[in-house]
């Protein structure tokens, strides 16, 4: 699964007894599954008969149903009927059905479950469900799609969801004869069949018999579809989108499918062992995209792309997702965690096999120095909070598992992946997932099983040195002190971003794998494996720890040594990821206290000759995070905080220029826009009058005025500076756009006018169903750029919290990300205290991390503002022109 963007301890083994986790009496090995969706009541009537070993004397069968109707039920064994109306129970807390009967079907023999049940074709984006979109004659249409990942297979059918329960499937879909009917496997045959529900005649659509693999696999699509077709791979490989949709803009994503099946096949040294490979746009997803297999289902901005209405940014999304996807048909559906604490498996691999593809397929994006200050700074991000987890996480229930797809189980598991494969070098890295897949194939795994074979692969001791990264929560900072003689001695402690570790919080040693950068090269053969260690290093006139930061740590140099490798910077000696990641190392050193903020400050103004796009990107993000901590404190400061960043990143924007032309590469393309955007909202008024005009232009009908790069800097400067009448154009190019990247944008930006009418207006969107719930969070995004709009989002929530929670239900991943949008921006004790009262007495299932995640990001702001407002105030007043 592809994403849109609790307190753990340690985890020391594999606690199964803490688990819920159904009896093991009998073993599924075929379900046959027949759907009939009723698009007029939005219900699906359904029939499932699930083969059976059993393996132990057996007198009852349980398995999942969650908003099922179960009508009856028949016990079979080997051709006889064992129970024709068992006893039927559920047990709401573990979502789990009883079936019952007198007669005992013996150890060893086959059985047979048949249930006939009804569901809910529900609008919660989960189970078998059902998606709007908006025809060309402007009617709506309607799709009954799938999400089962993680535990809602059980809202469509009655199985044994638990990933480690693989069976073989067939399926039957049911519907009108001018709707495709699409799942995981190709078409044995259609006949015609008479609806039970309307007794007209339909088609019932059989698709042959699937592999082995786990239920969270399992999709279904019924409704009207265009499609596309290459066959420049072994298989067919189509996508498609519901009317409405320009199909044609799912041609990168089908011709980037058919290249990177191929390419995976090479790497993995496996084929894809499936009849097909079908690609969808879904109008309402809750994720990005689902690795179905065979079938995956996308966000539609996810999977078409308009490259005349998109920008570079949007392009690389788009290829990230869809080789993130088809990565997960072999990591993840072909070999699969035994349980969900190993998700970080399927997850963090296919962020690392996306990243490591797309350098392939597209070496001038630079993706690997794009990863410093993205999945890297994600991971280091959420992994410093106190509140974050284990890499390898346990999970007792259902709904403590979609907590966890987050930073942790996604970027922090690909950098882990990413600081073994330079350890054991790339080649042997993928020598041992060759290995691991066929030695695993249709089968399960747990992340010892990895490591196995990265270790035969390489004939090192790999699981010893990576355990201790995905069993603890948290990683260290690495301090370094010189010591004279060509000798540093370095020490590792936990780093927490609230800067009070705590002794017993400290006690896990990291083998910290040092890249030591010099004159001479990098020497990756030194490792810190204590808490404590001196080191040579070839020249004390220039080093630097972590080159290219493929490692998992912070690095905290003397202010002089910084100072010095300021200098190197300038002087060509330090790669981009070097010098992005020592920024990102800087800042967050600063916000923890083992560094002034002021400090920081001077080391990115010394960075204005910079000519690379992803270190300004990290400069101009380091600036905003303080911009962000100091969001409530005196204007003056937030002013000439402001004022600095204009004063960094204006000559550059003026130099570079926002003209696009074929000629701009894809890097040049998001440089040019983002100084562009960056000077315009911190205030350089050229940029500003250009973006009015331009906007003016643009929604008088003249679309070439805004190049797509811009169009959101160029929203978000109009609305900032302009009233009701620019929010007017943007809300109404929201609702007249076909666009889903263009209405996007609309969204994001709404929420930088602060006007308070207008503030009220962007708020009523979320609850109007011109929203789609799929895209609640996006009206809120401009809001948390200032002050108004982040106080303005809390309060709305407390008074609408009820109806969130019905419309986002807790045991589905939505209401925590929203409970993070609604309260993380805070920065001070009141507003702390606020948010912990509110919650009080309410109950956090659900969401209870993302909450501990929030309030332990206050506390990190109310701190570093603590430490450093003054030391911050006087360099500001001291550095710019208009303080």
């Amino acid at each position: 699964m592809c994403r849109t963007h609790a307190q753990a301890d340690v985890a020391s083994g594999v606690n199964v007894a803490a688990r819920e986790l159904l009896p093991t009496n009998v073993i599924p090995r075929h379900y046959h599954v027949t759907l009939e969706p009723n698009f007029k009541d939005f219900t699906f009537d359904g029939t499932v008969v699930i083969d059976l070993d059993v393996a132990e004397d057996s007198k009852s069968i349980s398995l999942h149903t969650l908003e099922l109707d179960v009508h009856s039920a028949t016990v079979s064994s080997e051709g006889q009927t064992v129970s024709s109306s068992p006893k039927i129970s559920y047990n709401e807390t573990t979502q789990v059905t009883t079936f019952d009967f007198d007669n005992e079907v013996p150890k060893g023999k086959k059985a047979q479950l048949e249930i006939k049940f009804t569901g809910q074709l529900n609008d919660k984006m989960a189970g078998f469900y059902r998606s709007t979109y908006k025809k060309e004659d402007g009617s709506q249409g309607l799709l009954a799609v799938s999400q089962m990942e993680p535990t809602d297979a059980r809202r469509s059918f009655p199985c044994f969801d638990e990933p480690s329960l693989k069976a073989e499937f067939t399926v039957t879909l049911i519907a009108d004869k001018n709707l495709t009917c699409l799942s995981n496997m190709d078409v044995s045959g259609e006949t015609e069949v008479q609806s039970k529900q309307t007794n007209a005649a339909k088609k019932a659509v059989t698709f042959n018999k699937s592999p082995l693999m786990s239920t969270y696999l399992v999709a279904f699509v019924v409704g009207e579809l265009n499609y596309i077709e290459t066959n420049e791979f072994r298989v067919p490989v189509r996508v498609y989108a519901p009317p409405g949709q320009d199909i044609e803009h799912g041609r990168f994503s089908l011709n980037l499918a058919a290249k990177t099946l191929a390419f995976y096949e090479k790497v993995f040294g496996i084929e894809f062992p499936l009849p097909k490979m079908d690609q969808i746009a879904i109008p309402d997803f809750a994720q990005g995209a689902m690795e179905n297999w065979g079938l995956v289902t996308y966000r539609v901005v996810d999977l078409l792309l308009d490259e005349k209405a998109s920008g570079a940014a949007t392009k690389e999304r788009v290829a990230e997702v869809v080789q993130h996807e088809l990565a997960h048909q072999w990591f993840g559906n072909l070999v699969t965690m035994d349980w969900w604490d190993g998700l970080w498996l399927n997850e963090g691999f296919a962020t690392w096999a996306s990243w490591y593809s797309c350098n392939i397929f597209y070496p001038e994006w630079k993706v690997w120095e794009t990863y410093v200050v993205d999945n890297l700074q994600r991971a280091l991000s959420l992994d410093s909070l106190r509140s974050s987890h284990p890499i390898e996480v346990p999970v007792k229930r259902a709904d403590e598992i979609n907590q966890i797809f987050d930073a942790i189980s996604y970027s922090k598991g690909s950098c882990v992946l990413r600081m073994i494969s330079t350890y054991l070098g790339e080649d042997t890295f993928l020598e041992g997932v060759r290995r691991y897949l066929k030695k695993h194939a249709y089968g399960n795994t747990q992340t010892g099983d990895l490591w196995a074979s990265l270790a035969e692969a390489s004939g090192k001791g790999v699981e010893d040195v990576m355990q201790v990264w995905t069993k603890n929560i948290g990683y260290p900072v690495v301090t370094v002190e010189e010591k004279g003689n060509n000798t540093v001695k370095l020490k590792q402690n936990r780093f927490l971003r609230t800067g009070d570790t705590k002794p017993e919080e400290d006690r896990v040693i990291y083998p910290v794998f040092l890249g030591l950068r010099t004159k001479d090269g990098i020497d990756e053969s030194q490792t810190l494996s204590k808490r404590e260690d001196t080191f040579k290093v070839p020249n004390n006139d220039f080093f630097k720890l972590n080159a290219n930061h493929t490692g998992l740590y912070r690095t905290s140099y003397s202010p002089e040594r910084l100072a010095k490798l300021g200098e190197a910077a300038k002087n060509g000696l330090l790669s981009v990821e070097d010098r992005a990641g020592m920024i990102a190392d800087a800042g967050a050193l600063a916000t923890s206290g083992y560094q002034k903020t002021s400090g920081v400050l001077n080391l990115l103004k010394g960075f204005e000759t910079e000519t690379e796009f992803v270190v300004w990107n990290e400069i101009i993000g380091r600036v905003a995070s303080v911009q962000s901590a100091w969001m409530f404190e005196d204007k003056a400061v937030r002013d000439g905080l402001e004022a600095f960043l204009r004063e960094l990143v204006s000559a550059k924007a003026h130099q570079l220029g926002w003209e696009f032309s074929e000629k701009d590469g894809h890097i040049e393309q998001q440089f040019k826009a983002m100084l562009f955007g960056s000077a315009g909202l911190s205030g350089d008024q050229k940029i500003i009058d250009t973006a009015k005009e331009m906007f003016k232009k643009y929604m008088a009908g003249d679309r070439s005025a805004v190049h797509p790069n811009i169009r959101g800097s160029v929203f978000s400067m109009a609305l900032k500076h302009g009233g009701k009448e620019e929010y007017d154009a943007v809300l109404d190019f929201y609702r007249k756009s076909t666009n889903s990247d263009e209405r996007n944008t609309a969204l994001r930006c709404l929420g930088r006018a602060k006007d308070p009418e207008l503030i009220k207006r962007t708020l009523d969107l979320l609850f109007s169903g011109e929203v789609k719930d799929q895209d609640i969070y996006m009206p809120t995004a401009g809001l948390r750029s200032h002050p108004e709009g982040i106080e303005a989002l809390y309060e709305w929530m407390t008074q609408n919290w009820e109806k969130l929670v019905e419309k986002l239900p807790p045991a589905l991943s939505m209401l925590g990300t929203m409970v993070t949008i609604f309260t993380s921006s805070f920065t001070k004790k009141e507003q702390l205290a606020k948010v912990e009262q509110f919650f009080a007495d309410k109950s956090t299932n659900g969401f209870d991390q993302s909450l501990a995640q929030s309030l332990d990001a206050i506390r990190s702001k109310i701190s570093w503002v603590e430490r450093d407002r003054e030391d911050v105030a006087a360099w500001v007043k001291e550095n710019t022109k208009s303080s």
